[in-house]
């Protein structure tokens, strides 16, 4: 067998957990799943991340992050200022 990279387990990870998502409530052979309505819920977020991450989307080093964070707070200033400008022209 061949090895298991991190990339293939969360590509399995997320293909389980996309299935249980879907499918919910039901027995296989002597296991039970059921998971809930919260716990289809999680079960599809943690699926998706787990695919996006095993695509190489969701992968964010530290420097990534920073960027990502002063970008949004530029928006959001920028953003208050014109919300501002708004309320103030009114």
């Amino acid at each position: 067998m061949t090895d298991l990279t991190p990339n293939s387990t969360f590509l399995i990870a997320g293909i389980v957990f996309i299935t249980i998502a879907v499918i919910g409530q039901s027995k296989l052979g002597f296991i039970e799943i059921n998971p809930g309505c919260f716990g289809r819920f999680l079960a599809l977020f943690i699926g998706i991340s787990s695919l996006l991450y095993a695509l190489g989307l969701l992968n964010l080093s530290g420097g990534t992050f920073d960027l990502l964070r002063t970008s949004l707070t530029e928006q959001i200033k920028q953003s208050i200022s014109s919300i501002n400008e708004l309320l103030q022209g009114s």
